[in-house]
């Protein structure tokens, strides 16, 4: 089932760049939002990629299944805090990353789904 390195996953991929581009998105937000907004869309966008990497090196699968879940929790969090951006007037481009968050989301669901039928 699982492949030898956590970085040939797709889902990785896409939400490692997901968080770097949120990364830079953030440096436009307003500076009083450094230590509210911004730094909780960023430690949510990194828990993504970093969950799927912890899980992929745990020994079993539904150990994986469960940072996997992790993960979908955390998107979950940074729709909600790109929403809220966008509702405050400090992110132009939400409606861009949400549609990028759910594709990652509809992986991260067809994966966890894959990985406990083969238990």
């Amino acid at each position: 089932m699982r492949r030898n390195d956590f970085r040939d996953l797709l889902i990785w991929q896409k939400s490692k760049l997901i968080c770097t581009d949120l990364y830079r998105a953030t440096n436009d937000f307003p500076t009083h939002e450094k230590f509210g907004i911004v730094s909780q869309i960023r430690r949510a966008a990194v828990s993504v990629p970093t969950n799927i990497a912890e899980g992929h090196g745990r020994s079993t699968d539904a150990d994986f299944a469960r940072f996997l879940y992790m993960s979908l929790g955390s998107i979950r969090e940074l729709e909600t805090l790109l929403e809220i951006s966008g509702d405050l007037d400090y992110f132009s481009e939400s409606a861009e990353f949400l549609a990028r968050l759910n594709e990652v989301s509809k992986m991260l669901m067809s994966f966890i789904g894959t990985i406990q039928s083969s238990q």
